[in-house]
């Protein structure tokens, strides 16, 4: 597996569409925070999800999710799917993108790369443990994230 970009630009610069589920029922969510690295000897991704979102749920009961980007024309798409929720309506029905069934889990024709993922923890963060500043900033209303990680199993391009 080959992966080969400048790391700190994928999610922030491009975003990306998280999504767990199968054919029959998945949800999938923009994300702008995530890595990739290594730990226990394996190629990893990472995602923070809030507790809250829809997608929270897929993830919990999914053993897969799928990491996705997107050409830059696929922004104003990404932006929507980070903004309504799966509980209140059928974002894929106006998206515009193309589900696409992948060994393990779902992804859209129109993504440049995919990471299929096998999750192997899931760590909630806790605001208690982070600098006041940033616990502020990022969780004093809102609810709190629980990270994601997962061994990238395969790369789609």
């Amino acid at each position: 597996m080959d992966f080969n970009t400048n790391i700190f630009e994928q999610y922030d610069k491009k975003w990306a569409l998280l999504t767990a589920g199968d054919k029959n029922s998945f949800n999938t969510m923009t994300i702008s925070w995530g890595g990739f690295g290594t730990i226990w000897n394996k190629p990893v991704a990472t995602v923070y999800v809030r507790t809250n979102r829809y997608t929270h749920e897929f993830m919990d009961n999914n053993e897969y999710f799928t990491v996705s980007f997107y050409p830059e024309d696929y922004k104003k798409t990404l932006g929507v799917l980070g903004s309504k929720s799966g509980r209140d309506m059928d974002k894929m029905k106006d998206s515009g993108l193309t589900p696409r069934e992948v060994e393990n889990g779902m992804t859209f024709a129109e993504a440049e790369v995919t990471f299929v993922c096998r999750k192997l923890m899931c760590q909630p963060l806790e605001p208690s443990n982070m600098n006041p500043d940033i616990a502020e900033q990022f969780y004093g209303k809102e609810a709190q994230h629980d990270m994601f990680i997962g061994e990238v199993v395969e790369i789609i391009r």
